[in-house]
């Protein structure tokens, strides 16, 4: 039987050392989202994957995430997050072995959905374990912006790590290098995660996850089938009502549940309100912008993977100085200047690539870093308007929603951007009247197009090319919006969250 540890008596140097352990759960979460922004043409190449296939190796992984999180943030409240953590990596673990060596595109989806319950286990624990450990407030904040720096290095290091590794191995890695970090943590956390106080008499309700992943999958198939061309009036029909079913009766049950996944009495608080919105509008900007970044410069640029991978990693790397900087300096400056001042300068940044793109790659790259900045700053003290609005005994809870707001923000990115560069591809280009129908579709289908056919000429290329730049803007251009609709609506919401103003309501557990 594991022996556990009490929060009350840990010294700086354990606590220091939980936060270390436990970044390392949200480091494969964040480099398991964006290791594929490079390593996917490579993966559906090899795998004979559809382009519907591919959508779901990107997609099955944060969707299965946010359906489970709310379950799994409560069922840590029942069990304690200390063992939520060592199963929940166990899982992942498991899941990187299965997706590493899938034969085929159908085992590869299994792997990611079981990767997603793995991490939707373990990472409302990660979170709720800080908020645990730490008592002393301005300690706590300085924890959660290194725990939310680490997400940050994550997502950071993804697209360069899988462009790594695929120029040296095969595919399977980029799965794979997940298990010797798997095996450190569970150690690591054995020896110094505490337990918290559990309650036996609350109960894991897997109905409610259900009718949420229901929602969910909804809204996201709605979204997908608006910004289509060729809209299909009856999946949007079906997908709408799924998703207004699932969530009515998710939130009638929720309120007739003597312990809910989703207490709706925590919204009050403006301040956590906000966080949420900070982290789901910065990670729909940074997963969006990312991706299509990758996919530009790869298929229009002739970027090699890793190249990509070094180009979109300048928006992270922007993000390290001010998440770290913005828990630090909360207690002077507060929530509003951080949280929509920094959603504001992440829409000046994207405003400075759009222009950027038609001038040079280093103003893009500019712009990418300033939107970086800003994006860091909000996503930063975002995790401390979260947690630190919460009773502890609400923290998974807590943890639960944040991530949730994280995963969805980067699930919708995947789903618009993704749907929208497509849309926008076929609507805009002007392609040779003897072209056939197939590079009309897709920059792929049109490069397909020209390789097998040495007739097609460079026209076609160079019109594929030039419609394909148009969607890239127009989706830097619906960065921009949500942003700046971010930063107006929660300036708003923190009037009074101003300099020297309390960033929690709740100090101590």
């Amino acid at each position: 039987m594991v022996s556990t540890i009490d929060a009350e008596v840990l010294t700086k140097a354990q606590r220091w050392s939980l936060v270390a352990t436990v970044s390392t759960g949200l480091l494969l979460v964040a480099l398991d989202n964006s290791i594929l922004y490079t390593a996917l043409p490579t993966l559906t190449r090899e795998l004979g994957a559809s382009s519907a296939q591919g959508l779901w190796i990107i997609n099955a992984y944060p969707l299965v995430m946010v359906g489970l999180l709310l379950g799994a943030g409560t069922l840590g409240d029942r069990i304690g997050h200390r063992r939520m953590f060592l199963i929940g990596m166990s899982i992942f673990g498991v899941a990187s072995i299965v997706a590493g060596f899938a034969p085929g595109p159908e085992v590869l989806i299994v792997g990611r959905i079981l990767l997603a319950v793995g991490a939707a286990a373990m990472m409302p624990a990660t979170l709720a374990l800080i908020r645990i450990a730490f008592v002393d407030e301005r300690e706590r904040n300085v924890a959660i912006a290194v725990w939310g720096s680490v997400s940050v290095i994550g997502s950071a290091l993804g697209p360069i790590l899988g462009g790594v590794l695929l120029e040296y191995f095969w595919w399977g890695t980029v799965f794979l290098i997940n298990v010797p970090v798997v095996v450190l943590a569970l150690v690591a956390g054995i020896l110094v995660a505490p337990a918290n106080e559990t309650d036996a008499s609350k109960r894991w309700d897997l109905l409610s996850s259900v009718q949420i992943m229901v929602a969910l999958v909804g809204l996201v198939a709605a979204i997908e089938e608006v910004v289509k061309v060729n809209r299909s009036l009856v999946v949007m029909t079906v997908a709408l009502i799924a998703f207004l079913a699932g969530s009515w009766a998710f939130a009638r049950r929720q309120r007739r549940l003597q312990y809910p996944l989703l207490d709706f009495a925590i919204f009050r608080n403006p301040a956590f309100v906000s966080g949420l919105i900070a982290a789901g509008f910065a990670m729909f900007a940074i997963g969006g912008i990312q991706l299509v970044t990758a996919q530009r410069f790869q298929l229009v640029a002739g970027f090699t993977p890793f190249e990509a991978g070094l180009l979109v990693s300048a928006l992270v790397l922007g993000t390290l100085p001010t998440v770290l900087l913005g828990g630090m300096i909360l207690h002077k400056v507060g929530l509003q200047p951080l949280i929509g001042g920094g959603l504001a300068v992440g829409t000046v940044g994207v405003i400075a690539m759009i222009i950027g793109f038609h001038v040079n790659i280093g103003w893009l790259i500019f712009g990418l870093f300033v939107t970086g900045a800003g994006l860091g700053a909000a996503m930063a003290v975002a995790s401390i308007a979260i947690i630190g609005n919460v009773p502890v005994e609400r923290a998974g809870m807590a943890s639960s929603l944040e991530n949730v707001s994280y995963e969805f923000g980067n699930l919708t990115a995947v789903a618009l951007l993704g749907s929208l560069i497509a849309t926008v591809y076929t609507v805009t280009v002007q392609l040779p009247a003897e072209a056939p129908e197939q590079a009309s579709q897709s920059l792929t289908g049109a490069l397909e197009v020209a390789e097998n056919d040495g007739s097609a000429g460079t026209d076609l290329v160079q019109a594929a090319f030039a419609a394909f730049d148009n969607a890239y803007v127009a989706v830097l251009v619906v960065a921009a919006g949500i942003l700046g609709v971010g930063a107006g609506v929660t300036w708003r919401l923190l009037r009074r969250y101003g300099p020297g103003s309390a960033s929690s309501s709740f100090s101590t557990h």
